[in-house]
């Protein structure tokens, strides 16, 4: 392997027992290319990295206000929450705003994102409900679309429907990228999600920090200000924007992708784990961000710190009995075309 291309590696002991290859693009708000890893990446799923513009019609068209979303909910709406308290909280607030019920939400069930919590069903001392996924935010957001435009509720997660055509428009004008050549599937949450080039993505995140845009101001800020709501505790979205605030708005999505906005620096990225190793991505996420900052110019190091985020970039492995083994770290990094 080309030790200049970033991959994660897990080691056990002296030997790199694993090797995560990671694909990266980072962009200007001018669709310039600053800077890839390997190529840059193939066509892959945006997965719930694309949740700030999935929310964007919510406010943009005005249900938002109608129905009196702080920005509490709005954060919840570009979230992949992990069912705490505080985040069910928002989501019964949210859904009662607009009158629905969690049982109008097509997102399903699964287990808790949250280590704390999972554990506590798995004892069985809690019983969940579809308020509990953590992409209901983002459904409620959906439901409150198709409310507020009088289109019908069943089947807002169905790509035909009119909530996700009109996201599906939403996504093609701020990747650039034609609506016929966005690649489209079904989600893990059962709503639609879409297949785009790393550039494209990236270009999105570029736009959203740099933008004007009310709409896109307000989810900016929404996120930023309310970065609990966005993952969790000990979630590596919430402690990056909280150690960096008013600088940095990350995404997390599933199966190896995270995409990060720089509103400062004008900047967007966007990276892949190629294999998906989820453990991966975080680590990936912040050597990007390392180079970025090192290399870039009129970067203020101290505004951009890295020591609160240190146990997320070097992850210890542990055996059974709580043995350190070895280590997840990246190694490699990006080839830049401009600084």
């Amino acid at each position: 392997m080309d030790q200049t291309d970033l991959h994660v590696v897990a080691t056990r002991g002296e030997l790199v027992e694993a090797i995560h290859p990671v694909s990266a693009a980072v962009v200007d708000a001018d669709d310039r290319l600053l800077a890839v890893a390997r190529d840059g990446g193939p066509v892959t799923w945006w997965r719930s990295a694309a949740k700030p513009f999935q929310a964007l019609p919510m406010v943009q068209d005005g249900a938002a206000d109608r129905f009196g979303l702080t920005d509490r909910e709005i954060a919840l709406a570009c979230a992949s929450h992990s069912s705490e308290a505080v985040h069910l909280e928002v989501i019964e607030g949210f859904l009662a705003k607009v009158g629905l019920t969690e049982e109008q939400l097509a997102c399903g069930i699964h287990t808790p994102l949250s280590p704390a919590v999972a554990k506590e069903v798995a004892r069985g001392t809690v019983t969940m409900t579809p308020k509990w996924s953590n992409c209901s935010g983002k459904h409620a957001g959906m439901l409150a679309l198709a409310r507020h435009h009088g289109w019908p509720l069943a089947g807002y997660n169905e790509d035909a429907h009119p909530v996700q055509q009109r996201i599906a428009a939403e996504i093609s004008r701020w990747t650039d990228a034609p609506i016929e050549k966005i690649a489209k599937g079904v989600d893990g949450c059962a709503a639609t999600c879409f297949g785009l080039p790393l550039r494209r993505m990236a270009l999105a995140y570029a736009r959203f920090g740099a933008s004007r845009e009310p709409a896109a101001q307000r989810i900016l800020q929404a996120m930023m200000g309310h970065p609990e709501l966005v993952g969790g505790s000990g979630r590596l979205c919430t402690d990056l924007m909280a150690a960096w605030p008013g600088r940095v708005m990350a995404k997390i999505g599933a199966d190896g992708v995270y995409c990060a906005a720089l509103p400062a620096l004008g900047i967007g990225l966007a990276l892949k784990v190629i294999d998906g190793d989820m453990r991966a991505s975080g680590i990936a996420l912040l050597a990007i961000l390392r180079e970025l900052v090192a290399r870039l110019p009129g970067v203020q190091a101290p505004e951009y710190p890295f020591e609160p985020l240190a146990g997320y970039a070097v992850q210890p492995i542990r055996n059974t009995r709580g043995t350190t083994t070895g280590e997840f770290r990246a190694e490699g990094g990006l080839r830049f075309f401009r600084t």
